[in-house]
């Protein structure tokens, strides 16, 4: 059951990945008064997509292996490799949070007006890219939950001492 929750969770971040990289990549408005703007003039969109593709390239190669028994029985590989990518995804979802809150609320303090209004189309898909890479994020935090009970699942829980020992000590 667990093996096969595994799978299906890796198999979900393949088309939530590919989807958000589609969304951010092709991400472009032309204003008349403002110019043109797309996704690769934000640093944080281009982080985004590079994060993207490593977690759906990792998701592949993680799903594939999971039916491999000499892979699979590496758990802390897998659970290192979970850990890397889910937190990967949390610095590149807040990167583009950053850059989303900006372009809705801009910054007084440095003179930076909301830049939404102007490019509405912009915003509202860099918006849908946010979301489906939380849902991305989302299945990667419970693979590596997964991962984590699989690793330390195999050794003993600690041994708690009888009231026999505690009241020998004292």
């Amino acid at each position: 059951m667990l093996k096969l929750l595994d799978f299906s969770l890796r198999l979900s971040v393949i088309p939530l990945s590919v989807a958000t990289i589609w969304l951010t990549v092709t991400n472009k408005q032309d204003n008349s008064i403002y110019g043109y703007l797309k996704y690769s003039d934000l640093t944080g969109l281009k982080y985004m997509v590079f994060i993207s593709g490593i977690c759906a390239s990792y998701a592949f190669i993680a799903a594939v292996s999971t039916w491999i028994r000499c892979i699979v029985t590496k758990t802390w590989l897998f659970f290192v490799s979970d850990q890397i990518v889910a937190y990967l995804m949390v610095t590149s979802g807040t990167a583009v949070l950053e850059i989303l809150y900006l372009a809705y609320n801009g910054d007084r303090e440095v003179s930076w007006s909301e830049a939404c209004t102007s490019y509405g189309k912009f915003c509202y898909r860099m918006k849908l890219a946010v979301i489906l890479h939380a849902l991305a994020l989302s299945c990667s935090i419970i693979l590596a939950v997964i991962s984590a009970y699989r690793a330390f699942s195999i050794f003993e829980p600690p041994l708690v001492p009888s009231k026999v020992v505690e009241e020998d000590r004292a």
